[in-house]
């Protein structure tokens, strides 16, 4: 940059560097509307960001609507939840039956004999876990299908080493070691419920597990085995089965859950009953109501935004940020085509005025529900056909109607992309404008200060030549001496 080499021309005190700057600010003042432009442009890229997540809201709303399962939705009840609830998928039929609860799925727990002292050493050999199902009478195991797990236990091994090995085997049982003062006991339990999920520990004989003998010496102060097998411990708890009867008519469950026993509905037992609970599977209206709600929510949203984006206030003579944007508008009507459509899907309602949603002054949407209760009661096959038939063209539902215009105004190619773009370049026009601007301004700046400094040069070469001369014209006219 230039730089004055004077305080003023030909040193007369004039503010040159003042006078420079001014004008270099002159140069610089488009600066002002293109930053002003540049901020603008943003607060669009923001507000149409704004839009973009509202318009994503408005097209989960439209996808539940027009999906056809949504139609579906079913509640269940029971009479006292304490004791039994119950579950139904969409699409169950509306159904109603009694539970009671005979007894609870349990699963089998054993305790073994007590060992003493406590944290001895065990002898070396091999447990065998097996799955299976115990019998009453005769008392017998009978064991299920699949490979029995066996459990090598070295010499030495405490009991709290059993319980480890036990747990890292994958065997479905669990084991702990309780000890008090008369001595430690190894706790099993089955990890499922269910008759079937019974369990067997017993100790190979010598020699007899896939591994071979342990080959250890024996030690005579170590605890045997033998006092660990289930033949040998206390059943605390047999595994059992869930006992219930529906509609008087006895059915079982391994578990606390009866997920296949009432077509296409599941309960539970919680507790043992005391009487008969009622379970009752109906229809229901509310989800859809809901589902309505939700979509109304959602577009008020995007009516709300541009309406005050697009308004003008004549009172303050202000604009909104999109007052006059075409694109704004056209999003706008597009909204309103499809709101204002009407179906051809057959059935008694054909408009969303039909069903109780009604346009309000401004564009907003209501819902009377009242209007909308009636015709889900009356109608719910014709409320349906409104909003998720997908008859093609005007015979789509106007839910369906709004999800394809909802996706493809958030597709890759669509408004929203495009609109992005657009801005994106108006931002990028903007700062190469700003960049000419302040390029021209600095080759001004170094143009007029070259100028100023030649031109002090020159004034102040003129003023000494002036200098002179004064005083060789006062030396001419000095009188001679006498």
């Amino acid at each position: 940059m230039a730089t004055i080499s004077s305080p003023g021309i030909g040193s007369s005190g004039l503010d040159v560097k003042n006078i420079i700057s001014q004008l270099v600010a002159l140069e610089r003042k488009p600066l002002d509307a293109l930053k002003q432009q540049a901020t603008t442009v943003n607060t669009k890229i923001s507000a149409f960001g704004q839009l973009k997540s509202l318009v994503a809201t408005l097209d989960d709303s439209t996808r539940a609507l027009a999906s056809v399962t949504g139609w579906n939705s079913v509640s269940t009840a029971s009479s006292d939840s304490k004791y039994v609830s119950a579950t139904a998928p969409g699409g169950t039929l509306p159904t109603r039956f009694d539970v009671e609860v005979q007894s609870l799925a349990k699963a089998q727990a054993t305790a073994s004999g007590t060992l003493l002292p406590v944290g001895a050493a065990l002898r070396a050999g091999t447990l065998r876990l097996e799955l299976g199902q115990w019998s009453v009478a005769p008392h017998s195991f009978i064991p299920a299908s699949g490979q029995p797990v066996d459990i090598r236990i070295s010499a030495g091994d405490k009991l709290v080493d059993v319980a480890s090995k036990i747990n890292g085997a994958g065997a479905a049982v669990s084991a702990a070691v309780l000890s008090d003062p008369s001595g430690e006991r190894l706790l099993l339990r089955s990890q499922n419920t269910g008759q079937a999920a019974g369990f067997r520990l017993s100790v190979l004989p010598q020699g007899a597990a896939s591994g071979g003998a342990d080959g250890a010496a024996a030690d005579t102060a170590a605890l045997d085995l033998s006092s660990l097998a289930t033949d040998s411990s206390t059943v605390t708890q047999a595994a059992a089965d869930a006992q219930a009867t529906v509609n008087g008519i006895a059915v079982t469950s391994a578990s606390n859950t009866f997920a296949s026993t009432v077509s296409g509905v599941g309960f539970q037992a919680l507790q043992v009953t005391q009487a008969p609970v009622e379970i009752s599977v109906s229809k229901d209206d509310s989800a859809t109501v809901a589902r309505i709600g939700d979509f109304v929510k959602a577009y008020n949203a995007i009516n709300d935004l541009l309406q005050d984006a697009t308004k003008y206030d004549a009172k303050t003579r202000t604009a909104g940020l999109l007052q006059g944007d075409a694109t704004a508008l056209a999003l706008q009507n597009s909204l309103l085509r499809v709101l204002r459509s009407v179906s051809t899907s057959g059935g008694a309602f054909q408009r969303l005025a039909d069903v109780g949603i009604t346009q309000q002054l401004g564009g907003g949407l209501s819902v009377d529900t009242g209007r909308l209760n009636r015709a889900l009661a009356e109608r719910p096959g014709d409320v349906k056909n409104l909003l998720s038939s997908t008859g093609g063209g005007s015979a789509n539902g106007i839910a369906v109607q709004m999800k394809a215009l909802t996706s493809a105004l958030l597709s890759g190619t669509g408004f929203f992309q495009s609109k992005y773009d657009t801005l994106q370049q108006s931002l990028a026009r903007n700062s190469r404008d700003q960049a000419q601007v302040n390029a021209a301004a600095d080759a001004f700046e170094q143009r007029i200060t070259q100028r100023y400094n030649a031109l002090d040069t020159q004034l102040s070469s003129l003023n000494g030549l002036n200098a002179y001369i004064s005083q060789q014209v006062a030396i001419w006219n000095k009188p001679p001496p006498r």
